[in-house]
């Protein structure tokens, strides 16, 4: 419920078309949501870990909860609005909310939370972590849809002054050949951490190349952008830009500061945010690797949809995420 309220609210609680949204709940609780045209999600991510770093570690509290420093009691006080509305536009909001509370109804979200192993036992496998998670999520949406579908992993590009991301596209010809590996009962283990091996590499450098402006999704969009300027119709560009992302995927990063050390303060560890899917029929992945023992999964998808489930999806990268590891195991 927390993270749904983030992402939507009500439909008429939050301004979407500010950059971001500070939400506070009645409870003390608070969360952001971003507007994502003003930056990407770990231009905010690093605003509002440092904003929580420096309230615990600098500003901090008194023991008996209050902040600390003088009250500053200059603000006036909040005066409601009245709005004189006509009957016609009466009548528009009420059919916007209408709308609005279809859209949000539809949007299927689950947290996982996966404390069965982090960073710290993916590193001894001797892969990437965000190589192994990528792979593991092949594997999972292969046996959730029963096929491979087109996959979108952002990579930042900020190397480049006003760099932003390019596309990675994990789903491979190498990232494939591990799945029907793994599926298979007659291919050995040798052979599965073989084929794993090379699905990561795979992805390590495409990720590498992307990061270095080697990418192509930016470069057709520009393409398509300039094809439209010149009214030319391509029906090349056409094609490569209308397959949908059914799988959609982004990593957060956590500690982008050095304020607060979530191995000694793991109370402070935050599961970071979500999006919700692209594709009508495809999920919305966004995970965060949080320390060495924990990673966070945010999966979104539609309830209309008949193909896709939230839950089921997510204890589907659990498990292929435990078949990997136990390709390792001694």
């Amino acid at each position: 419920m927390f993270g749904r309220s983030l992402l939507h609210g009500k439909g008429y609680d939050r301004w979407f078309d500010k950059s971001f949204n500070l939400i506070v709940y009645k409870n003390g609780r608070m969360g952001v949501n971003g507007e994502h045209s003003l930056a990407d999600a770990p231009v905010m991510a690093h605003l509002f870990e440092f904003a929580l770093a420096e309230d615990i570690t600098t500003l901090g509290y008194t023991e008996d909860g209050h902040c600390r420093g003088p009250a500053q009691m200059g603000f006036p006080p909040p005066t409601k609005l009245k709005w004189e509305i006509p009957g016609e536009l009466q009548k528009i909001i009420e059919e916007s909310l209408t709308t609005a509370n279809g859209i949000l109804e539809d949007v299927d979200l689950h947290l996982l939370v996966h404390n069965d192993f982090g960073k710290g036992q993916i590193k001894k496998c001797k892969v990437s972590p965000d190589a192994y998670i990528q792979i593991a999520m092949q594997l999972a949406y292969f046996r959730d849809a029963g096929k491979f579908n087109l996959t979108y992993e952002a990579s930042m590009t900020r190397l480049y002054r006003e760099g932003r991301t390019e596309t990675v596209r994990p789903n491979s010809k190498e990232s494939c050949d591990f799945v029907y590996l793994m599926e298979s009962e007659d291919a050995t283990k040798e052979e599965k951490i073989a084929g794993f091996q090379k699905a990561v590499d795979r992805h390590v450098n495409s990720y590498r190349d992307c990061m270095c402006g080697k990418g192509v999704d930016r470069h057709l969009f520009c393409l398509y952008v300039v094809s439209k300027y010149l009214e030319e119709e391509s029906p090349f560009l056409k094609e490569v830009l209308s397959e949908p992302w059914r799988l959609s995927t982004s990593q957060t990063a956590h500690q982008q500061t050095n304020k607060l050390d979530i191995r000694k303060h793991p109370e402070h560890i935050s599961a970071g945010g979500g999006f919700g899917p692209v594709a009508d029929d495809g999920y919305g992945v966004s995970y965060i690797i949080a320390g060495e023992d924990m990673i966070f999964f945010h999966v979104s998808s539609k309830r209309s949809s008949p193909k896709t489930d939230s839950l089921r999806f997510s204890e589907n990268i659990r498990k292929a995420m435990t078949d990997i590891r136990q390709l390792f195991d001694e």
